[in-house]
């Protein structure tokens, strides 16, 4: 009878280890325990530390509470402009609910990921593609309000979306590559043709100040005969006064000899004596001329 009881305490003092080996749960930091007893879920979570559960009644869920980076995959859109995108993206969230993250959906990774891609998609047919390439920021403000909506459903909190990279067609990228080529030689002149019209402005000014001065422009000239002479070279400056050009212009206006147009005298017979008279005497066909100079009696036009 003793060695029965024995047997029995023995039993039972075994069952006992196993139930407390089976029962003691050990949560970590950045975890939390969702219990089920029976079947159903506890009201509250467990905290980090050691755990005891009840044995072969309660079951427990670790969930992980951590910052999850998830990278959405490449998807393919048509933008609001008719430009064919292939647009990435990466998604942080967390658990702030770990009970509605288990007992609500089935896999909250798994919906997140469907949920971001469908998003991203729907993003990309609303914006345009220079929203894309440089006012990424309203659509990530977008996206993240589109994920929020049933993420706080299932317990989940979104930190931030961003888009990684948008790849576009090689076209559009040869296109875009003459747009800004153009543009920076647009800008280019028109910084040119800003200096020259300050430089004609500053110019115009020093040679209002010049003509108030006239020793000014003769230490220009002395300025700029010491800049010429400090180069290595053979170049020989002469200062030539303008007045002195203005000088000899006028002189040869006025001293040019005048050109005398002289008619051009026509051979004409005189009454058969050979007598040349000019054309300026010579009278209509059938008519009879003035009196010749030298002879005195009228010369006749030949038929």
């Amino acid at each position: 009878m003793e060695g029965v009881s024995v047997v029995l305490a023995v039993v039972a003092a075994v069952l006992v280890l196993v139930g407390l080996k089976s029962g003691f749960r050990v949560i970590k930091q950045y975890e939390r325990g969702v219990v089920y007893r029976l079947g159903r879920v506890r009201a509250a979570a467990k905290e980090p530390g050691p755990r005891m559960l009840v044995p072969f009644v309660d079951r427990m869920t670790k969930v992980n509470m951590q910052v999850v980076t998830m990278p959405v995959p490449s998807q393919e859109g048509i933008t609001r402009d008719n430009v064919s995108v292939r647009v990435d993206a990466v998604l942080y969230f967390r658990v702030v609910d770990p009970i509605k993250a288990t007992v609500h959906v089935q896999n909250y990774q798994f919906a997140m990921l469907q949920v971001a891609q469908t998003s991203l998609r729907s993003v990309i047919g609303k914006s345009e593609l220079d929203d894309l390439l440089s006012g990424r920021e309203a659509i990530h403000e977008g996206l993240e309000l589109l994920l929020a909506t049933p993420a706080v459903e299932w317990g989940i909190h979104i930190d931030r979306v961003e888009i990684k990279d948008v790849a576009l067609p090689e076209s559009m990228k040869r296109s875009m590559a003459r747009q800004a080529e153009a543009d920076r030689e647009r800008r280019a002149r028109i910084i040119t043709a800003d200096g020259e019209l300050q430089a004609s402005e500053k110019l115009a000014q020093a040679a209002l100040a010049m003509d108030q001065t006239p020793a000014a422009m003769q230490l220009r000239l002395l300025q700029t005969v010491v800049e010429v002479a400090a180069e290595k070279n053979s170049t020989l400056v002469m200062p030539f006064p303008v007045e002195m050009l203005r000088f000899f212009e006028r002189a040869s206006g006025t001293d040019r000899p005048q050109e005398a147009a002289a008619p051009a005298a026509e051979a004409v017979e005189a009454g058969g004596t050979g007598v040349v008279a000019p054309a300026a005497l010579r009278a209509p066909r059938g008519q009879v001329k003035p009196a010749a100079l030298e002879e005195g009696r009228p010369v006749a036009e030949e038929a």
